[in-house]
């Protein structure tokens, strides 16, 4: 019997793939061995079975084999990616979030790609601030030393999605691949603060980070059907540190963020996404969109410095937004 029919078979009576054959059905998908209709109904038998975290880790690895990899980084790096899929039209949150950490001196390899849920994805907003979409590994140091943040344009670094893109087009549902994109980071992130659409993916996905050598990070789904830190209720998080994993709740209010209404963050288009973006990294606008980057931030920054309990680092990205340190940092991009 043929691996990939072996592979159909085990999804079809809802048995999860072992390891080695996972990984050898992915390496497939992306090297063309396997033909169009096997990798659409192995990605239905997938979804239907409801993906286990081995097959999503074998998923990642064999795609980083085939992706175009950036070498020679050294310390800590994190990136701010979350899964999209929420469908909530929100501003870019994490990319704020990613601006305001490189300017207190933090370094940020951002991955990311165009709207796909989100009024304007995070590659439509960093590239309208003015920022460059890097393409070619060998001058993302150069670009990381310069500001402490890099924007790592997704399509270009893996070249085998361009076979899948057709199929998953053709299929029209979402699949595991729509949970991968921010763990195909090329830069390897040490830490990695995640966004997922639901929270039963919160645990899995923490799993997943820690099969594939994550060294710290925080799975999380906020209030309101987010996959961010919303100031709307309580958030489900599983912290990942050295291979351990924790559940936990993250509760704005006991953080000193008020309660806001998730209509108070949503956007229109990209211009208006764009320009409430500018109006955050100066200190200023909304204040619901305000005190939501304060909690991502926070955490972030509670993942990154040892010693900041996560309550402290709220208390630190407000004051960093207070004083707009993002805008006066990137003063000579944003400004021209």
């Amino acid at each position: 019997m043929e691996k990939h029919v072996e592979c159909l078979e085990l999804l079809a009576i809802g048995k999860d793939l072992p390891q080695d054959l996972a990984a050898y059905a992915f390496r497939a998908m992306y090297t063309g061995e396997m033909p169009a209709s096997c990798v659409g109904a192995s990605l239905m038998g997938l979804k239907t079975k409801g993906e286990a975290a081995v097959e999503i880790a074998a998923g990642v690895t064999t795609a980083l084999e085939q992706a175009r990899l950036v070498e020679g980084l050294t310390g800590p790096r994190i990136d701010t990616c979350g899964t999209g899929g929420d469908n909530t039209c929100s501003f870019n949150c994490s990319t704020a979030v990613a601006l305001y950490l490189a300017a207190m001196g933090h370094k940020v390899v951002k991955h990311g790609n165009r709207a796909v849920s989100s009024s304007c994805g995070s590659a439509d907003a960093v590239e309208s601030l003015g920022f460059t979409l890097v393409v070619e590994p060998d001058l993302v140091a150069a670009e990381l030393d310069k500001h402490n943040f890099v924007f790592l344009f997704a399509p270009n670094y893996h070249p085998a999605f361009k076979r899948i893109g057709p199929i998953r087009k053709e299929l029209g549902v979402r699949s595991l691949f729509n949970l991968m994109g921010p763990l195909l980071n090329p830069a390897r992130p040490t830490h990695q603060l995640l966004g997922v659409p639901t929270a039963r993916h919160v645990r899995l996905m923490a799993e997943v980070l820690a099969l594939t050598g994550l060294p710290c990070g925080a799975v999380i789904h906020g209030a309101g059907g987010f996959d961010e830190l919303t100031p709307f209720g309580p958030a489900t998080v599983c912290w990942l540190r050295d291979g351990w994993l924790k559940n936990d709740r993250i509760d704005p209010e006991s953080l000193g963020i008020p309660a806001h209404k998730p209509a108070e963050v949503v956007v229109s288009g990209r211009d208006e996404a764009v320009a409430v973006l500018r109006e955050i990294l100066a200190g200023k606008g909304n204040p619901a969109m305000r005190d939501m980057v304060a909690l991502n931030l926070g955490c972030a920054l509670h993942l990154l410095e040892d010693d900041l309990t996560l309550k402290q680092g709220v208390a630190k990205a407000q004051d960093a937004i207070a004083s707009g340190t993002a805008a006066k940092f990137f003063k000579d991009i944003l400004h021209a």
